[in-house]
């Protein structure tokens, strides 16, 4: 029997979680926004994956890119004392003290009552080139505290007035283009808040260190009962009041597949890609269920890799018969800098001094951008009730949206997850009740840390499937309903921006 799960949240309104990861030294340009250097939408890995990332930049000694000539610098853990490779590693065994890279300091100026640092000598020479704007955003990469300056993305600048010249001003454009993107302090923002996450997965604090988990508030319906027709007969008088959300913001690479997955098809039969389908079937709500006159509008939220794609696609096929002012298309911003070490420094294109590798910021971006473009706003004041998040190649998606609007609705919820049944341990993300003191919050919890933190608070079996067959922690699938009301409420008081979390990789 299939079983759909209504999971709910009465006052948690956004849970989207941005990220920051943390790339190896050889580190290459990654269109899958979960496995690469960036502030993205997976969760972190557990501890062993991060330890192992740590070891990788530590053996580099805390090198930038590109990596120092393993041959000729000497291995920290063997000078600790604890270095597992033995004679297999790429580093050397000598009891000679590390010393630091010279690569990636910069000269101090002397002490004054406005201590700076000197600027690499490369860009110095080159600070006529920018506008004033750019000479202030470098000076400030500069002079970030201690070793976690960037002066190493300036370090092989050459002092020749002409040479590169064209590189280097593309080079503070981009950087200058982040610190415009970036919400929350700009680019000495994201690096600062980088660091003190990363110095906290350092240390290895658990960010669920103090919450007690519980099973959610939900409802679970088994197909033609008499309560999964009562709520869905409820819900199909709100379908019409719906705005749709598509986040398609990813290539389809690791499918096989190198364009964008919005034009997979959803089977062989008819060939009929996903666009297509979710645009009829929102068409189909809308002559159906909607009020005469009125369009159910569509957003979908791109990036750099799929933008121009997408609006290809769908001018080439009129839209899939919907009228071309129902869909707003949002793009996210070309990303944010990877990651090179604990320290934040930014990571340089491995063959190109003069750029830096870039990482997708992750689906939680889709909140900043709905505000940013007023697009929530102008739903509310075309009298839409509700928004329908929805992912790009899902296209069971829409079988389950009247029976959650009917919950939502008879409920008074502000938002409400659909989730699916979920063996115990299996690797899918759990909608899981946390608890502390007075503070509880409804969330995804990875299920590599639900199990371990089951075992250390309220179950010493862990994660264990109960007398139905399933975990009582129902699995995560990204299907969202918010009420639009609250939803705009809360968008005005946070803007949109997403609370970050570290993956070091």
């Amino acid at each position: 029997h299939f079983r759909c799960l209504v999971r709910y949240h009465q006052a948690t309104a956004v849970n989207l979680t941005s990220s920051i990861n943390l790339t190896s030294s050889n580190a290459t340009t990654n269109n899958n926004n979960h496995h690469a250097a960036n502030m993205g939408k997976k969760k972190s890995g557990n501890r062993k994956k991060k330890s192992g990332a740590a070891r990788r930049n530590n053996n580099n000694s805390g090198t930038k890119s590109p990596p120092l000539d393993p041959s000729k610098t000497v291995c920290k853990f063997y000078a600790e004392g604890r270095c597992k490779n033995g004679d297999e590693c790429k580093f050397l065994h000598t009891d000679a003290k590390v010393a630091p890279p010279a690569a990636t300091t910069c000269t101090t100026a002397p002490p004054s009552s406005e201590a700076t640092t000197a600027l690499p000598a490369g860009l110095a020479s080159s600070m006529s080139l920018f506008t004033p704007a750019q000479q202030t955003l470098a000076t400030q990469l500069c002079n970030l505290p201690g070793t976690t300056n960037q002066c190493h993305l300036f370090q092989k600048w050459t002092t020749d007035d002409a040479k590169d010249n064209d590189k280097k001003k593309a080079l503070m454009s981009k950087l200058e283009l982040v610190d415009q993107s970036y919400p929350d302090g700009g680019l000495t923002g994201y690096l600062t808040n980088a660091i003190a996450l990363l110095e906290k997965s350092r240390r290895g604090e658990n960010p669920l260190e103090g919450w007690i988990p519980s099973v959610p508030k939900g409802e679970a319906f088994e197909v033609g009962t008499d309560a999964f027709l009562r709520s869905e007969e409820l819900g199909l008088k709100e379908v019409g009041k719906c705005g749709f959300i598509l986040v398609a913001g990813g290539l389809g690479e690791r499918l096989g597949y190198g364009d964008i997955k919005i034009g997979l098809p959803t089977e062989l039969a008819t060939g009929t890609t996903y666009i297509q389908f979710y645009i009829e079937t929102i068409l189909a709500f809308q002559s159906r269920y909607a009020e005469p006159g009125k369009k159910l509008p569509l957003c979908i939220m791109t990036s750099g890799d799929t933008n121009a794609k997408t609006v290809a696609l769908l001018s080439a096929n009129n839209y899939f018969g919907m009228d071309k002012d129902q869909i707003t298309i949002v793009q996210q911003g070309q990303g944010v800098p990877a990651l090179y070490d604990n320290d934040a420094h930014i990571a340089l294109d491995t063959e190109d001094p003069y750029d830096i590798q870039m990482k997708p910021h992750g689906h939680g971006d889709i909140h900043a951008l709905l505000h940013s473009n007023g697009v929530a706003k102008a739903w509310q004041a075309q009298g839409m009730k509700w928004t329908v998040f929805f992912q790009d190649t899902n296209g069971l998606a829409f079988h389950t949206l009247a029976l959650s609007l009917g919950v939502s609705s008879k409920m008074g919820l502000i938002m409400n997850s659909i989730t699916c049944p979920r063996k115990a341990k299996q690797a899918i993300g759990a909608i899981t009740k946390l608890t502390k003191g007075d503070q509880q919050k409804t969330m995804n919890v990875e299920y590599n840390q639900l199990d371990p933190l089951l075992r250390a608070t309220v179950s010493p079996e862990g994660d264990v499937n109960d007398e139905s067959g399933f975990s009582p922690y129902p699995g995560n699938i990204n299907q969202l309903v918010f009420n639009l009301d609250s939803y705009v409420s809360i968008l005005e008081r946070t803007k949109g921006v997403m609370p970050e979390f570290v993956n070091p990789k």
